[in-house]
């Protein structure tokens, strides 16, 4: 009878190793800090010019079940991008700089030339965002996951000075509603997705389901480095998962709503055929979708010409609604 080893029991730490080392490669010309032994150093002193009380400020998720759309494809490189996006997305909500992230891929078998694609898409979503990478982990679970099956998670931290932090609490009655375009679904509403479409409608809209989660970093900072412009900005929201009647109104203090104009955009082809294929109600669509809306400023009306010109050099951006004293806290007309 012949001994029982790791690699025999599913494990294969050789394998693993040779994964690592095409890990480093594709982050070879990322920013990428010292590893120690058993965790990574991060010196953020010389990021913190100008901030006189630096908060610091985190995140973590996931991609959710949009993997089992990627490997039932056989497209990998976009969720790499969904994992930094959902992350960094969130926490440029506060005002805040991206500074490091970790990834955690856990899988049933290691396939190297699956998980490698999939880490070239975090090299690009970390370079989209200007944010390290100090480190990860790569678990191989064989009986957790079944066969090549994988599952990703990350962790963000980023940095804003405290007074310059963006919570909502000054948001007021006639300040405006600013949505930036999506880029699709981004990583959200996918079991529903799923169930809707079917095996062979996800096999003929696969492309448009994968298209990667849009990351706001660089348009967000590019408004908050202005002081002017900083100032003009009262609240940012992410529309993930909740979307308008959940993610959109939680910056809204009490006794204030929204009142946003569904004609103000055009919602892309994808939603509609979600909807018409489900046969989903209105409220359905944008209590689960972003609809085409993947983030939302509220900025004061003054401002508003000048934010929208600025974005849009980089994002189709549109006026799409207003705030009101209601205790209705969305309303969608």
């Amino acid at each position: 009878m012949s001994r029982v080893t790791y690699k025999k029991s599913g494990v294969d730490i050789k394998k693993a190793d040779q994964f690592v080392k095409g890990m480093k490669n594709i982050f070879s010309q990322t920013k990428l800090n010292k590893a120690a032994a058993f965790g990574s150093l991060f010196n953020f002193k010389p990021l913190l010019k100008g901030c006189k009380e630096p908060i610091l400020v985190s995140s973590t998720d996931g991609v959710g079940t949009k993997l089992l759309i990627a490997q039932q494809s056989n497209i990998h490189s976009g969720v790499g991008i969904d994992l930094v996006a959902m992350n960094v997305n969130d926490i440029i909500c506060l005002g805040a700089k991206p500074l490091f992230f970790l990834d955690y891929i856990a899988c049933g078998k290691l396939n190297s030339k699956t998980l490698l694609k999939v880490a070239a898409g975090i090299n690009q979503g970390l370079r989209q965002s200007d944010c390290l990478l100090l480190g990860g982990e790569t678990a191989e679970m064989p009986g957790m996951y079944k066969g090549e099956e994988y599952d990703l998670a990350g962790f963000c931290v980023g940095v804003v000075d405290k007074k310059r932090i963006i919570s909502g609490d000054k948001i007021k009655p006639g300040n405006l509603v600013i949505g930036l375009e999506s880029s699709g679904l981004h990583s959200n509403g996918f079991s529903l997705v799923r169930k809707v479409l079917g095996s062979v409608g996800v096999k003929k809209y696969a492309k448009q389901l994968l298209k990667p989660t849009r990351i706001y970093v660089k348009e967000i900072l590019s408004l908050i480095s202005s002081g002017n412009r900083a100032s003009a900005i009262k609240g940012i929201a992410h529309i993930t998962g909740g979307a308008f009647y959940s993610k959109a109104t939680k910056v809204l203090p009490k006794g204030l709503g929204m009142v946003i104009s569904k004609r103000s955009w055009k919602v892309p082809s994808i939603f509609k055929i979600i909807k018409e294929k489900g046969e989903i109600s209105d409220k359905e669509m944008y209590t689960v979708f972003n609809m085409g809306i993947g983030m939302i400023l509220v900025v004061d009306k003054k401002s508003v010409k000048n934010i929208l010109t600025v974005l849009n050099k980089s994002c189709k951006t549109h006026l799409i609604g207003e705030i009101v004293k209601s205790s209705r806290r969305m309303n969608l007309v």
